[in-house]
């Protein structure tokens, strides 16, 4: 099966040095030097679109812009590129997101991803009027997504469950396509509804030794409720001709890291309720380690600079185009076969990826453009192979 490629849409801003944010960050963290305004979010979203990749990843929260008003504006400056929304349950009815759902198939021409996010921290919750604790918010997550597929089965739903109650919800109008379901989560409750209900499972980018455990743990809770689920993964990438090249970026990344700010992110998310973010925070241990990117090298090719400014995604794959290549086959072998990445500036980057990676990938018969009906061949491409330095 044709690996997948999503890109990153930046609704917090952007900037040619990582910007912060992120659950369980200050929000004075989050910024850049490019608002995050629909013409240069609709620039992005374009050039994702016209190297491969097929749908771009939009975030949740205090920190970003809203991901549903955000990417329906801009699905009207693009052409394919599906929108990974990411959505909080519980905020609202599932009868009514269900709706919207719907809706937003019918206007783009089936181009909604749904990415359910149940929210890690509590302060940020109750900000939106939701005191619920984590269990108790996964609980709902549960409740709330049975509601949703029943609806867009097209059946008529009643549930009085702990959370959410309905009686005779009923959709006039159903989604074609059903957006498929993306959800995340490594505490034990989120398995056991990554296990029930989701289409595709994401993790948080770990070292592959790592991530082989927690999908693992995946595939048996699916297993116990008779499914099978897909994996894909959450990274950042630094990807460029040689490996120097790359780890010169990387450097200069963590060269403009403010000390102050990495200890203020840090307090912050070591306060997180996440399982997924104290993971991340062990891969690099909160500090600088001297100055030097390659020290926080965590598996050959990985990088945990990134999170120490940045709540969330913490990892970026680091290195020439055919290693960072090499890396997301190692991924594969895992059984990942969806990549959901980003880069600083996220217009700049999708170009280094979409233009040096994907043609490799393509090569081997392991990816082909989701917008191009026949796969390139060797002769076809102008640039030669990028070689490992």
């Amino acid at each position: 099966m044709s690996l997948t490629f999503h890109w990153f849409l930046p609704t917090s801003g952007d900037s040619r040095h990582v910007v912060g944010g992120g659950h369980g960050t200050p929000t004075t963290a989050s910024g850049g030097d490019r608002p995050p305004s629909v013409g240069y979010l609709s620039q992005i979203a374009r050039a994702a679109e016209q190297v491969g990749f097929t749908g771009a990843l939009t975030p949740t929260g205090t920190w970003c812009e809203d991901a549903w008003l955000t990417t329906a504006l801009v699905s009207e400056n693009t052409e394919h590129l599906k929108f990974l929304v990411a959505f909080r349950p519980g905020l609202i009815s599932p009868t009514l997101a269900a709706q919207m759902a719907s809706t937003y198939q019918r206007q783009t021409g089936g181009r909604l991803l749904l990415n359910v996010v149940t929210g890690g921290e509590s302060e940020e919750q109750r900000a939106f009027g939701d005191f619920l604790d984590k269990d108790g918010r996964y609980a709902r997550t549960g409740e709330f997504l049975e509601v949703v597929r029943g609806l867009w089965a097209g059946r008529s739903v009643s549930l009085d469950g702990a959370h959410l109650r309905v009686e005779r919800a009923e959709l006039t109008r159903l989604p074609d396509p059903v957006p498929p379901i993306y959800f995340g989560g490594s505490s034990p409750a989120a398995v056991a509804v990554a296990g029930r209900h989701s289409d595709v499972y994401l993790t948080w980018g770990e070292p592959p030794a790592q991530v082989a455990q927690k999908l693992d743990r995946v595939r048996a809770s699916a297993a116990e409720e008779g499914r099978t689920v897909r994996f894909g993964i959450r990274l950042h990438v630094i990807s460029r001709d040689t490996s120097a090249e790359a780890w010169a970026q990387a450097q200069r990344l963590l060269d403009g890291f403010d000390p102050e700010t990495v200890a203020a992110v840090q307090r912050g998310l070591h306060r997180s309720e996440s399982e997924g973010q104290r993971r991340m925070l062990e891969l690099h241990g909160g500090d600088r380690r001297s100055g030097d990117s390659r020290a926080l090298e965590i598996h050959p090719g990985l990088w945990a600079g990134v999170g120490l400014v940045r709540g969330g995604a913490g990892t970026a794959l680091v290195g020439s185009h055919v290693e960072v290549a090499e890396l997301i086959k190692e991924y594969r072998e895992l059984g990942i076969e969806e990549f959901v990445l980003s880069g600083y500036p996220h217009l700049e980057e999708a170009y280094w990826f979409g233009e040096g990676v994907l043609p490799l990938l393509e090569r081997e018969g392991l990816w082909h453009h989701p917008h191009r009906s026949a796969p390139l061949g060797p002769r076809q491409h102008e640039a030669p192979l990028a070689t490992a330095s």
